[in-house]
């Protein structure tokens, strides 16, 4: 999942929908901060989000994120040893992936997931499940490492 994500108005019907099932309204700062998740190759930390759309208010912008995650549109991604929250739209919104975190500096980045590891991961899961009383509905993977810049 690299480069820039284009934002349609099937998008936004639907988190206006999800917003209007947990009864919040779609107000142009929600609107903003979905148009900067959107836009984004890889999760945002609050600053990252901050610097994208500087009109909007810090204090502002971290209620409207958790009405945005109270209505599963979107979601929080910690990483690294400090838990810095970085937050991405819900899966079904942008598309399946996984992430790559960087150990040291905790910076995320989406990768497209191989049909071949989907394979696999399918494979486990049915194995998991045949094999206890757990019934896994889906998954993601988090490889831990080295980023570019850290290595």
């Amino acid at each position: 999942m690299t480069g820039t994500r284009s934002v349609g108005e099937d998008l936004h019907r639907l988190v206006d929908l999800r917003l209007r099932a947990v009864g919040q309204r779609y107000t142009r700062s929600r609107r903003a901060l979905v148009d900067v998740l959107a836009r984004a190759d890889r999760p945002l930390t609050i600053a990252q989000i901050l610097s994208r759309r500087r009109q909007l208010p810090q204090s502002s912008a971290y209620r409207n994120l958790v009405a945005l995650e109270d209505a599963d549109a979107i979601r929080r991604v910690v990483s690294g040893s400090d838990q810095t929250s970085r937050f991405e739209l819900v899966e079904d919104l942008i598309g399946h992936h996984h992430h790559l975190v960087c150990s040291s500096c905790g910076a995320v980045e989406d990768f497209p997931p191989t049909r071949q590891l989907e394979q696999v991961m399918d494979r486990t899961m049915r194995d998991v499940a045949r094999s206890s009383r757990f019934a896994p509905e889906t998954h993601h993977v988090q490889l831990r490492g080295l980023c570019s810049s850290c290595a």
